[in-house]
């Protein structure tokens, strides 16, 4: 697809990638299963968030919150809201933010994967579409009609999602060239608890997590 920068938002966003979860750390492939969830490291990343986003915008801000529906987006944001104090059964959920779907390799262990069809990860950290799985086009498309839908969402927001699918969120909204393989805007990898501010098309990183990297 052709990368541009969405029109329409006045706002701040603020996107976030989930913290670790029991698939994560029992290294099997998560995909977009829907209900994986946090480890004890994956709640204290979603803290870590939580007061990096207090600190920054500071009790009870306006911001409206967003996440993937997938049990380990909404646990992340259930603690990130509590530190904002902010009520998250307000938050509105959208299976367009949910994870590249990772078909018949989905759930498996990467070990065995890789063991029949090589590396699933690349050097650039973004995991290679399973035979039957999601592409990355695919991927950019719906991040896209999320963005159109909800431009006119007021102010500053907060969304929680997934590494590979924030990475093509925050390619397309920062108006990155497409990538030459997987043919989609894809930004740079982050570690899991990791959380950007996007204005206008440019990016900063509000707080670096500490969780896995980057896929």
């Amino acid at each position: 697809m052709t990368s541009t920068i969405v029109p329409g938002r006045k706002g701040r966003d603020f996107i976030a990638r989930h913290g670790e979860t029991v698939f994560n750390a029992a290294r099997r492939l998560q995909g977009d299963a829907p209900h994986t969830p946090l480890t004890r490291a994956g709640f204290a990343q979603a803290d870590e968030m939580g007061r990096a986003l207090r600190d920054t915008l500071g009790a009870a801000p306006a911001l409206t919150l967003w996440a993937s529906p997938t049990g380990r987006a909404l646990q992340t944001l259930a603690v990130i809201a509590e530190h904002l104090e902010l009520d998250w059964h307000g938050a509105h959920h959208d299976a367009r933010l949910v994870e590249i779907g990772m078909g018949r390799w989905g759930g498996r262990y990467y070990a065995d994967v890789v063991g029949e069809v090589g590396p699933v990860i690349t050097p650039e950290g973004l995991l290679r579409p399973a035979p039957d799985g999601e592409h990355y086009e695919a991927i950019a498309a719906r991040v896209t009609a999320w963005l159109e839908a909800t431009a006119d969402d007021p102010g500053d927001r907060l969304v929680i999602m997934h590494g590979i699918s924030s990475r093509v969120l925050r390619g397309v909204m920062t108006g990155l060239p497409d990538h030459p393989e997987w043919r989609a805007p894809i930004a740079d990898g982050l570690p899991q608890g990791s959380l950007v501010m996007i204005e206008r098309g440019v990016e900063t990183i509000v707080h670096r997590g500490t969780g896995h990297a980057p896929a």
